[in-house]
C-alpha cells in the first residue's frame, strides 16, 4: 500500500512524460519520421566536443580511485571555486567555492534548497504558469504552494502585486524561473527589482526572511539580444538553483549546482545545512566523473543559434497560421493560445497530424499549449501542414 503523500501524484502524473511515452507508442504504427513530438524538453544538439574530450582525458591519465570516488558531500572543491570564478568573471561578484554545493542537476538542487528551508505547513510562492515538477517538490516537505496569477496584460511576466496580496506568515520562499519554462519568457531586470523590492517589505512585515529561489536552466538560452539579471545583485536572500542539462546538453548526466550567496541571512548556517540535505535527501553527492569534466568546460556552449533558428521557424509558421503565440526570447519554448475553449480538444485534434505538444494546464496555464521547439529542424519544418489544416479546421486567420 502506498502513502497517502503519494496518491495525489500518482492520480497527476506528468502529463508531459505520458505525452513522450505516447508519441514512443505512435512512432511504433506511423513511423518515427512521421511523429513531431514537442512534449519534452530533452536538447536536440549534442554537447559540446570538450564535455567528451574531458571526460576521456580524465578517464585515461587521472587516478581512476579519486574520479569514482566518494568526496565531500558538497562536491569537488576545484569544481566548485571553478564555477565561483566563472560567476565572478561573468557578474562581478566575488563567490568562493564555499558558496557553491553540488548538485544532481537543478531537481535536485531546488529539492536541496527546499529540504534546508520548509517545515511542514509553511508556504511557498509560485508564479503561473510554472514548471509542473514545482509543486512535488514542495510537497516533498510537507509544505503548501501558493499559485499567483500572471499579469493581466498577456506578457506572462510575474505580477508583483499579486505576490504582495500572496504573502503570510507562512512563506518561506518564492520561486521564480528565467528564462521561463513553459512560456520562453525572459525577466526584464525592472521586474526582478519590484520582486525584490516587495520581498524586502514583506520580510521585515511578517518578522522572517523569505527566500527568492531563482530556477536557472536556463540562463544562457536567450535570443535577440535579452539579457538574464543577475538576481542576487538585487535582492540578498537569493538562493540559485543551475543545471547543466541545457547550456552544455546534459539532461542525462545529472550535474549542476545550488549558490548560496554570503550576503544571505545566516549564509554559513544555510550551506552547512543544505550540504547535509544534499546528503539525507538520498543524492549524497553530484556524479563526481562530470563533476571532473564539467570543471574543464565551464566555457563551453551548446550551440544556441540552434534553438534560436527553430524557435523563428515555428513562431513564423504559427502566426503566420493565425495561431496565436508568446514570441519566445529565451529557453526552448513556444507557447500558444488555444483557439478551442477546451484545450484538450485542441490537443486532440494535432494529435491526429501525429504533432504532440503539452496542454497549458500541466503548467497552470488553462487555455494555452507548450511546444518544445528542442527537435531537428526537420521535424518543425515537416510539422507545419499539419498546424495549418488544424488551423484551417478553426477557422483562423492567415497572416
Amino acid at each position: 500500500m502506498i502513502a497517502e503523500n503519494m496518491k495525489p501524484r500518482v492520480a497527476g502524473n506528468s502529463v508531459i512524460r505520458q505525452m513522450f511515452e505516447e508519441g514512443k507508442k505512435m512512432a511504433q504504427v506511423v513511423g518515427p519520421e512521421n511523429v513531431y513530438d514537442f512534449s519534452l524538453g530533452n536538447p536536440n544538439v549534442p554537447a559540446p566536443r570538450a564535455v567528451s574530450d574531458a571526460i576521456i582525458d580524465i578517464l585515461q591519465n587521472e587516478d581512476p580511485i579519486r574520479v569514482h570516488g566518494y568526496m565531500s558531500n558538497a562536491g569537488f572543491e576545484e569544481t566548485r571555486q571553478a564555477i565561483a570564478e566563472d560567476l565572478n568573471r561573468r557578474y562581478g561578484t566575488a563567490y568562493r567555492a564555499e558558496n557553491v554545493i553540488m548538485s544532481a542537476g537543478a531537481g535536485s538542487a531546488l529539492n536541496v534548497a527546499l529540504k534546508t528551508i520548509l517545515d511542514p505547513g509553511d508556504e511557498v510562492i509560485v508564479f503561473a504558469p510554472y514548471f509542473v515538477e514545482y509543486k512535488n517538490y514542495i510537497g516533498n516537505f510537507y509544505a503548501g504552494t501558493v499559485e499567483v496569477a500572471p499579469r493581466p496584460d498577456g506578457s506572462f511576466l510575474p505580477d508583483a502585486e499579486g505576490l504582495r496580496k500572496a504573502v503570510t506568515e507562512k512563506t518561506r520562499a518564492v520561486i521564480v524561473n528565467t528564462p521561463n519554462n513553459p512560456t520562453g519568457v525572459v525577466y526584464p531586470e525592472t521586474v526582478i527589482r519590484q520582486l525584490a523590492e516587495i520581498l524586502t517589505e514583506e520580510s521585515e512585515r511578517i518578522g522572517h526572511p523569505i527566500y527568492l529561489i531563482s530556477d536557472e536552466p536556463y540562463r544562457e538560452l536567450v535570443y535577440g539580444g535579452a539579457e538574464v539579471p543577475h538576481i542576487p545583485d538585487y535582492y540578498d536572500n537569493t538562493i540559485i538553483c543551475y543545471s547543466y542539462s541545457k547550456s552544455l546538453s546534459l539532461p542525462g548526466e545529472r550535474i549542476g549546482y545550488v549558490l548560496v550567496p554570503d550576503a544571505s541571512d545566516d549564509s554559513q548556517e544555510f550551506i552547512t545545512a543544505a550540504t547535509i540535505a544534499n546528503r539525507i535527501i538520498g543524492i549524497v553527492n553530484a556524479p563526481s566523473l562530470i563533476q571532473l569534466a564539467i570543471t574543464r568546460c565551464l566555457d563551453a556552449k551548446a550551440d544556441i543559434d540552434f534553438y534560436e533558428k527553430n524557435g523563428r521557424t515555428l513562431y513564423d509558421g504559427l502566426t503566420e497560421a493565425g495561431y496565436d503565440c508568446l514570441e519566445p526570447r529565451g529557453a526552448f519554448y513556444l507557447w500558444v493560445k488555444s483557439p478551442d475553449e477546451d484545450e484538450d480538444e485542441f490537443v486532440g485534434r494535432l494529435k491526429k497530424e501525429h504533432i504532440l505538444v503539452t496542454p497549458g494546464s500541466a503548467f497552470a496555464g488553462p487555455g494555452y499549449i507548450r511546444i518544445s521547439y528542442c527537435v531537428a529542424h526537420e521535424t518543425i519544418v515537416n510539422s507545419l501542414p499539419g498546424f495549418r489544416r488544424v488551423a484551417e479546421e478553426y477557422s483562423l486567420k492567415t497572416r
